[in-house]
């Protein structure tokens, strides 16, 4: 458990400033970012699904309009935005890695032999914790309900855990235990950005429709 807590932070060291940078600069070197993840994450869900074309098709058409979302929501509502979604997402998955190793407990589901309620509710308070310190000091919170900041970092945090629970199902159909090796610690991009890429399409959905 300590060497994948190690593979994790140096990759976290390494993955963090290099995301942010894109980030903030936005514009043309934020689109060149999103190709490159487009690219690599759509290279691993096919080698991930093999024969089922109907699955490869379709996954690679989400994952397009995924990175749509997140250039749309960076770009519409700005840096301080696409960054508490991040947050949210990060710390969501941070929380659920460290809760479930640590208190372990009851399996959530067979789909993630992995996934605990242990990890369900450590996602939920690591995400809500961070998102709320975020609001606090990069966000006018005044323009904000503390109830609805709340309601909205609990969604984000569900969808990002019912990503998760859906990519470790097509892998597990596959018989894989990560999408991918390019990432020591965590996998693939796939395995890394799970959560974000349902939680971003969600979100411009739901502005869309409010």
């Amino acid at each position: 458990m300590i060497k994948e807590y190690e593979k994790r932070i140096v990759s976290s060291l390494f993955l963090i400033p290099i995301t942010i940078f894109f980030i903030i600069q936005g514009s043309v070197l934020f689109i060149f970012f999103l190709i490159i993840l487009f690219l690599a994450t759509s290279y691993e869900w096919i080698k991930m699904i093999k024969k089922n074309n109907f699955f490869k098709v379709f996954g690679i058409i989400f994952l397009f309009f995924s990175f749509y979302s997140a250039f749309y929501l960076r770009d519409y509502y700005g840096i301080n935005t696409f960054l508490f979604i991040l947050i949210v997402c990060v710390f969501t998955d941070l929380g659920g890695y460290i809760f479930g190793k640590t208190f372990k407990g009851p399996k959530l589901t067979k789909i993630s032999p992995n996934k605990t309620y242990a990890g369900v509710i450590g996602g939920l308070l690591f995400s809500l914790t961070a998102g709320l310190i975020f609001v606090k000091y990069f966000w006018n919170t005044e323009a904000f309900k503390i109830d609805f900041v709340i309601l909205i970092i609990l969604l984000i945090s569900f969808i990002s855990q019912t990503g998760d629970l859906i990519i470790s199902y097509f892998k597990r159909k596959a018989k894989l235990k990560d999408t991918g090796k390019i990432l020591p610690g965590h996998g693939g991009l796939l395995d890394r950005i799970d959560g974000l890429i349902f939680v971003l399409p969600a979100i411009y959905i739901l502005q869309l429709i409010k």
